[in-house]
């Protein structure tokens, strides 16, 4: 039996994921795995498909519910997969709950992973909270910033000051960090996350950082991402009126 999940158009930002491939990337320095990031995100897509699938009850899936619910054909779905030996049977597809497991080790997700989130104002603390972190896996292990009416090391999250920033890192192994500071301090922290040892930076700054050979960041502009929203809305209301028919902003399936 399929089913087909619709999707809308694919304007999400997907904070756990794009720190999960982030964490992938890292691998692939390591020699770990050679994969492109876009095939990562796309196995993380697939996954979180098949999560929900599992939860209505369904044990088994074909690359084309897949493909559907991703936006992709089913052949890069199969090819996706045959990248790290990933084989179904054509009559009866994937199995999910296997899949799910296989994945997961892939993608790194049979390990807790942790992350530090520097500049607790309202974006930091909302990311603290959220609570999508831990159905991934993903747990904030502190966050950092250097006024003295945010810090509270007794939280369950503790916010620690910034000074104390290189010391926690390298105790605890933390590769990965989130930055939510204004603009005129991100390169500054930037450069003394560099010196600990983390390797990836989801920057939030309202400044494009660039990526190195061996420290990978990953811009999200909220404001360009809210502009852009508008702008497709633009788009489409000219386009019904020029043409009287609805810019279709999702496929169906008979």
């Amino acid at each position: 039996m399929n089913i087909y999940f619709k999707r809308s158009i694919d304007n999400n930002i997907d904070i756990k994921n794009k720190i999960c491939v982030m964490i992938c990337e890292i691998c692939n320095k390591k020699g770990r795995m050679k994969t492109q990031a876009a095939v990562i995100e796309r196995l993380l897509k697939y996954r979180d498909v098949m999560q929900k699938m599992k939860g209505m009850g369904f044990v088994r899936v074909f690359s084309d519910n897949l493909g559907d619910a991703v936006g992709v054909s089913p052949s890069l779905v199969r090819k996706d997969f045959s990248l790290f030996g990933l084989t179904g049977n054509k009559r009866g597809g994937y199995q999910i709950e296997a899949l799910i497991s296989r994945l997961n080790v892939i993608l790194g997700k049979d390990r807790k992973q942790k992350i530090i989130i520097v500049g607790c104002g309202k974006m930091g603390r909302a990311l603290m909270n959220y609570n999508g972190f831990p159905r991934v896996g993903i747990r904030v292990a502190a966050g950092f910033d250097s006024d003295p009416a945010v810090l509270d090391e007794t939280a369950p999250i503790p916010i620690l000051h910034i000074s104390k920033m290189k010391d926690f890192v390298s105790e605890n192994n933390i590769q990965v960090a989130a930055l939510t500071v204004p603009e005129p301090s991100a390169q500054s922290i930037i450069d003394s996350l560099k010196k600990t040892c983390i390797k990836g930076v989801i920057n939030f700054a309202p400044i494009s950082l660039r990526s190195s050979e061996d420290f990978i960041i990953q811009n999200i502009n909220v404001e360009q991402e809210i502009e852009n929203i508008f702008y497709q809305i633009h788009v489409a209301e000219n386009s019904t009126e020029t043409t009287g028919i609805p810019n279709e902003q999702t496929e169906t399936t008979d």
